[in-house]
């Protein structure tokens, strides 16, 4: 009885798609219901041989093709629909780790999204582990600026994850449909989405993929931070130890130290995240590009930032500035925490300069006057703010000949004093 029920939600879901996808009209698809129910012998049992998709096919309604295609699409949303207390929609899309549903909740009689781990990793420990921290990550963040967290469980072999569902777009389909943002609106958004971070940073999680897909803007304009799937405690130790050596994040808005695969990535990760995100934003173009992921991450490990503002000459030095900074290869050299970010974010959307990133050029200034070059001219590269090129010289030889200048005035004087 339990696979009878099974088909006809089977059958159910394909007439629907089917129709859906303009492959038939509703009223060829009932002609097809109704002729396997009369194939079957019983209005009730649609168990017999005949599936609704060999009906359709036999007809002509539709090819083997069209039906291989909707197939699995029909039985992803299937399962979906045997989550207790839920009502499949629809599916959003579908990842690496997730298929993503619109969904009803009965109870509650709302809209809400589900995320539903896929069979194949059903039996991998780690991905399962991961796909329950994400739900209880966001189960203890709430804030305006972060997708809620519902519920997290299990239904039969499935494990699912029910959170807010945002009516509106990402960031990712604005820069796809405009080529870029102007850069007000880009410090709202920005600015909301370093809100959400210092939120969670507060309360011990990094995101550990900030990038424009997970930044959600619902049609009222507020930016909502979505997918905790990679987020962690910072205080996990166990949890570190299992990652080290491997890359988590995506790769053109991943730190250096997530390539590494450090064990103490911080909240300065997802601070180089979100500056390659608004990287991405105002100018159209993300951070680093290559032929392969590896060739990506190997730019972020090595290859020096174009300056955003080479890019786009619209944008301010503050913003520039602020990119920058947050996309410093070494986490020391970047924003001690979110709340520094913040401050320099609303700085410049008030018109005013982002003094946290100018404090720490001027810092990078004082360390490079320190530190010799690699190239071989042995030259120091020294930050020359303001100007985006490096002044070089050699500021050991200068140091020691003003040295000798003042030795010598001081010995004139001497013989002075004598005569």
């Amino acid at each position: 009885m339990a696979e009878q029920v099974t088909q006809s939600s089977l059958d159910s879901l394909i007439g629907r798609m089917v129709v859906e996808k303009g492959l038939a009209t509703p009223e060829e698809v009932q002609r097809c219901v109704e002729l396997q129910r009369s194939r079957a012998g019983s209005a009730d049992d649609s168990a017999s041989g005949h599936s609704l998709a060999e009906v359709l096919i036999g007809e002509g309604v539709a090819t083997q093709k069209q039906i291989e295609r909707i197939r699995p699409e029909a039985e992803e949303q299937r399962r979906g629909q045997q989550i207790p207390g839920y009502v499949i929609l629809e599916r959003l899309g579908a990842g690496a780790m997730a298929t993503v549903y619109k969904a009803r909740q009965i109870s509650l009689d709302r809209a809400v999204a589900i995320k539903v781990l896929p069979r194949k990793h059903t039996n991998n420990p780690q991905f399962v582990d991961r796909f329950y921290a994400e739900g209880k990550a966001a189960a203890k963040l709430n804030h305006p600026n972060i997708v809620q967290a519902i519920d997290v469980g299990k239904a039969g072999e499935y494990h699912y994850f029910v959170m807010e569902y945002v009516e509106g777009r990402t960031v990712f389909d604005d820069i796809t449909r405009r080529g870029r943002y102007d850069e007000k609106d880009a410090l709202s958004l920005a600015i909301q989405v370093s809100r959400a971070l210092h939120h969670a940073h507060e309360a011990g999680f990094i995101h550990r993929d900030v990038k424009p897909k997970n930044i959600m803007i619902t049609e009222e304009g507020r930016a909502k931070l979505a997918d905790m799937g990679l987020a962690r405690a910072v205080s996990d130790r166990e949890a570190a130890e299992a990652e080290a050596g491997k890359a988590f994040g995506t790769p053109y808005y991943i730190s250096p130290e997530q390539i590494r695969g450090a064990r103490n990535v911080d909240f300065r990760a997802d601070i180089y995240s979100l500056g390659a995100t608004l990287y991405h934003m105002v100018t159209g173009q993300v951070p680093f590009e290559g032929p392969s992921p590896s060739a990506v991450m190997h730019k972020h490990l090595k290859e020096e930032l174009t300056p955003p503002d080479h890019l786009n000459t619209e944008l301010s030095t503050g913003i520039a500035e602020i990119i920058e900074v947050c996309m410093a290869k070494d986490p020391e050299q970047r924003y001690a925490n979110t709340a520094d970010l913040l401050q320099d974010l609303e700085a410049v959307q008030s018109g005013e300069p982002p003094m946290q990133a100018r404090h720490m050029f001027d810092l990078g200034s004082i360390t490079a006057l320190s530190k010799p070059d690699d190239g071989p001219s042995g030259q120091t590269q020294v930050l020359q703010f303001g100007s985006g090129e490096p002044l070089t010289g050699q500021p050991m030889f200068w140091i020691a000949t003003c040295g000798w200048v003042v030795a010598a005035f001081l010995l004139l004087a001497l013989i002075l004093l004598a005569m």
